[in-house]
């Protein structure tokens, strides 16, 4: 198996063409579009429960119904970029999920508009994958890490933005309105993409698709995800044993036929490459840490600290502040001195930046405490950009598809165990009193970020042989 060098920084060193930040910009602006529509929708599920007359639990699967149809769409992102090329499935999925958006604001009963919220879910499960594989070929490994930092500026705004933006629309327009406020923006970027997105069509080798294998992978991945959503609930053994056990008996179903298959829908054989496994691994122990602090910060502010949901959302800005102020240049480090070196550094920054939130008071200054949300905004993107900029840079042009798809899957489930872990970890202290336990989850999520270190030292190690 040919793979790219290691740690390509040879090419880092040139100026980026300028036709290649135009295409970086557009995919950029794609991923932003679906990520702000998580964010803004989920600030108006109360205003859709009561103008629909529903409860908030059954509207609560508007936001459900849509992350797990996310997770059902990805698998199969691999496979269809092979047979469409990447552009044309962005393309695409960006058409189908502002169809989809209009769709949702025209929705008449809960009921459709769950029901099409999944199907919006469906479209934008392939926007990323399909995004990330037109960046990887079009940029070259020398210079992803520039470009990646770029979209993940974006990726850190949107969710950041969103809360805002949601609030202002319901403030003057009804709630179909957080669905409309998707279709200029969507075919704004449909304009851009066909304009300057590069061509190419199906890959040689796309080949008939593994049926069998794809049932197996779509669901895998969703139940396994929602089981441990269901264990951070609180959720009995069968309501998280039961979905779980499934998931898992797909998953290891799907790895032997994957294996086995001449054309699988996704190539796990990937993982034989050292660099790939490290860079998927330090990835999923990097999302158990970021999502798990996304559930844990808020909770920190709201029940630990006693801050109402505005005051405890401006708070948090300050990460948002850190993360993106560092990914410029955490994409030049990258290309200069590999992922490893960079994710390592990040990840003993998460772990410096944790352990004070498990030693000091939980009423300590607001000063101390912004300084470090500042400085830890910085540590995860030094943590959590490099592992995949190193997975992309490990395969070759033709693997990329699946490539993106298996660190994206990698993710989501990294994300859902540590979200899950940590709220368990939350909720079965928190009788012990506030301050005890949130002592005790942040030390939980100090270990989270060593373990994370650990891959990127494992990482360090596979950048500095050539496959």
């Amino acid at each position: 198996m040919t793979t790219s060098a290691a740690p390509d920084t040879a090419e880092g060193t040139g100026p980026i063409p300028r036709h290649v930040w135009r295409i970086a910009a557009i995919i950029a602006f794609g991923a932003f579009t679906g990520q702000l529509d998580t964010s803004v929708v989920n600030v108006g599920l109360d205003t859709v429960a009561r103008d629909l007359g529903a409860g908030l639990d059954a509207v609560q699967w508007l936001a459900n119904g849509y992350l797990l149809a996310l997770a059902v769409s990805l698998p199969a992102s691999g496979w269809l970029t092979r047979g469409l090329g990447p552009s044309r499935l962005w393309l695409l999925a960006l058409a189908g999920f502002t169809v989809a958006s209009a769709l949702c604001a025209l929705a008449g009963s809960l009921g459709w508009l769950i029901a099409l919220r999944v199907l919006q879910g469906l479209f934008a499960g392939l926007v990323v994958p399909a995004g990330l594989t037109v960046i990887g070929r079009s940029v070259g490994p020398g210079r992803l890490g520039r470009v990646m930092a770029t979209l993940g500026v974006v990726m850190t705004l949107a969710p950041a933005l969103g809360p805002a933006a949601g609030g202002l629309l319901l403030r003057f327009a009804p709630w179909p309105w957080l669905f409309w406020i998707n279709v200029p923006i969507g075919a704004l970027g449909i304009a851009l993409g066909l304009r300057y997105l590069p061509g190419g069509g199906a890959d040689v080798d796309g080949g008939r698709l593994d049926w069998p294998g794809l049932t197996l992978i779509s669901a895998a991945v969703p139940l396994v995800v929602y089981g441990f959503a269901r264990w951070g609930e609180g959720g009995g053994p069968w309501a998280v044993g039961v979905p779980l056990a499934i998931g898992l008996l797909a998953l290891a179903g799907f790895a032997v036929r994957s294996v086995r298959h001449a054309r699988p829908v996704l190539d796990l054989r990937l993982f034989v490459v050292p660099r790939f496994a490290a860079a998927g691994v330090t990835s999923a122990f990097a999302s158990a840490a970021m999502f798990g602090a996304g559930l844990l910060f808020p909770l920190y502010f709201q029940v630990g600290r006693g801050e109402d949901t505005l005051n405890t959302g401006l708070l948090l800005i300050s990460m948002s502040v850190g993360n993106v102020v560092a990914l410029p240049l955490v994409g030049r480090w990258v290309d200069r001195f590999g992922g490893g070196r960079v994710c390592v550094a990040g990840g003993i920054g998460s772990v410096v930046t944790t352990l004070p939130f498990a030693l000091m008071d939980l009423h300590a200054g607001d000063v101390l405490v912004q300084a470090l949300l500042v400085l830890r905004g910085v540590a995860i993107a030094a943590a959590m950009m490099p592992p995949t900029v190193s997975a992309f840079r490990a395969v070759t042009a033709e693997q990329l598809p699946d490539a993106t798809t298996l660190v994206n899957i990698l993710s989501r489930i990294g994300g859902a165990l540590g979200g899950a872990l940590f709220a368990v970890v939350l909720t079965g202290t928190l009788p012990l009193g506030a301050a005890a336990a949130f002592h005790t989850v942040f030390w939980w999520l100090t270990g989270a970020s060593v373990l994370g270190v650990a891959g990127a030292l494992w990482l360090t190690a596979a950048e500095q042989t050539r496959e």
